[in-house]
């Protein structure tokens, strides 16, 4: 049994490589939900729904996120009435948020979630790692900002300062991913290469969960989101370095403050200093199917020879 805490397009390329890599019953992937808004009267859940359009065959190649082959005729009328369009929902995408919030209003997002993956004919296990609402907020040189302003609307051009998880304090883990940290068959927990504050740090802020991880018996190994000092995608690095920190493994460590047992990174940063947690280099970089379900392998082989020491 494997956990895999993701979120963004890196987090769900290699979520994508371990279902290649295990079956069904082997994993469950657990996503961030403090990039959750209400936009235009819809929950919008970005990182839930790129790690499901993942798995599903159905993201855009291109971007990582949203549907491939999409239409934006929604967009377009949104835009010609005068609404706010600095979000964009495809007309594809919009089904999957209008039902959604339609399902919320009875069920929990843990079970709305079930229901589009096996509709889409995913069959392992997407979880949100919390049916409670978590958000994000964004402390910049001008203000707050809820995190998709930050993200989306202002494209991370603020300099970035701080975040706090507003709800995480008095969030639950899931019953999925509770129930997996505490299974006996458990042999260890993957941190995807996702952006360590953006997106695993809500995770590691609801204290169930960070309880779960600091109480561990079995090894947790993160997959570093930086080569060669930048980020793969995304303002990781960025956001790095405008906290003082270098966009290195050393930082990945330290910034997950022990909670490593194992590290893999890429070729080109296997030259830096490191201490804190053993490391494996390797090529990180997933460009195709077949380099996510290699560095998922290589990753699980990595965990499990930590986990039989």
């Amino acid at each position: 049994m494997i956990v895999a805490l993701a979120g963004g397009v890196g987090g769900a390329k290699l979520a994508a490589g371990l279902a290649a890599a295990l079956p069904p019953e082997k994993l469950l992937i657990a996503v961030n939900a403090g990039d959750d808004f209400e936009h235009l009267g819809l929950t919008i859940c970005p990182d839930l729904d790129t790690v499901t359009y993942t798995l599903a065959g159905l993201a855009n190649r291109t971007q990582g996120w949203g549907i491939e082959g999409e239409t934006w005729n929604f967009m377009a009328m949104l835009r010609d009435l005068g609404g706010e369009d600095w979000f964009n929902l495809g007309d594809r995408d919009m089904a999957l948020h209008v039902l959604r919030t339609q399902l919320l209003k009875t069920e929990t997002l843990s079970a709305v979630t079930a229901r589009f993956t096996k509709r889409l004919g995913i069959r392992h296990r997407i979880v949100p790692v919390s049916d409670d609402p978590v958000r994000s907020i964004v402390e910049t040189d001008e203000g707050e900002l809820a995190f998709q302003d930050y993200f989306v609307r202002r494209r991370c051009e603020p300099r970035f300062l701080s975040i706090r998880y507003d709800g995480a304090d008095a969030a639950t883990p899931s019953g999925a991913l509770a129930e997996a940290l505490s299974n006996p068959a458990l042999e260890a927990i993957i941190i995807c290469p996702s952006n360590p504050i953006l997106s695993i740090g809500p995770i590691l802020a609801i204290p169930g969960i960070r309880r779960a991880l600091d109480a561990r018996r079995v090894p947790v190994v993160a997959v570093s989101p930086f080569i060669g000092g930048k980020a793969v995608k995304g303002p990781a690095a960025k956001i790095m370095n405008e906290r003082g920190f270098e966009a290195t493994p050393s930082a990945v460590i330290d910034h997950y403050a022990g909670l490593l047992d194992g590290l893999v990174i890429d070729h080109a940063d296997a030259a830096l200093p490191c201490a804190g947690a053993a490391i494996l280099a390797h090529d990180t970089l997933m460009r195709e199917a077949a380099d996510r379900e290699r560095l998922a392998r290589i990753t699980l082989d990595f965990a499990r020879a930590l986990g039989a020491r």
